[in-house]
């Protein structure tokens, strides 16, 4: 049996997308690895040239099945720049240990449908934004969940 391809490096460039409703429902996301880790939709650029807004599209998408056409999706013009966890660091170049992460909200009506990645993630839950904050694995995702109020339109 041959070796399977080696997926590309990631590049150190990624988005977080806030899916929320107007009340203010946050959709988050189980990984499927780890389980128990809940998120909003991330995911990394591309290309280097690929734009943000770009990006945080296709990742709703991808992840979702929602159309974000189907909403208001807004760059917040927040940026994070965090280290990699180390358990994730062989996706990325060697030498590379931080990743810059850009904010979007993406406000959808109340009951839009979700379509899970099976391979990405296990289940969904809609939570009003401070428990949905809670929730987050992630501090920059919690933090940018709390920022929703100020953002949201």
């Amino acid at each position: 049996m041959p070796e399977p391809t080696p997926r590309p490096h990631k590049i150190p460039q990624s988005v977080l997308v806030v899916i929320h409703t107007p009340a203010l429902e946050v959709l988050l996301l189980e990984r499927t690895d780890p389980p128990g880790f809940w998120q909003s939709v991330t995911g990394s650029k591309d290309a280097e040239d690929e734009p943000w807004a770009e990006t945080a599209r296709r990742e709703v998408r991808e992840e979702t099945g929602i159309d974000a056409g189907a909403g208001v999706l807004r760059d917040w013009a927040v940026e994070n720049v965090y280290a990699i966890y180390p358990r994730w660091l062989h996706r990325y170049p060697p030498g590379v240990t931080h990743n810059t992460e850009r904010v979007f909200g993406l406000q959808v009506p109340a009951a839009t449908p979700v379509t899970l990645s099976p391979r990405e993630h296990l289940r969904y839950r809609w939570l009003p934004w401070r428990e949905a904050a809670d929730a987050c694995f992630s501090p920059s995702n919690a933090e940018a969940i709390l920022l929703l109020p100020e953002f949201a339109p």
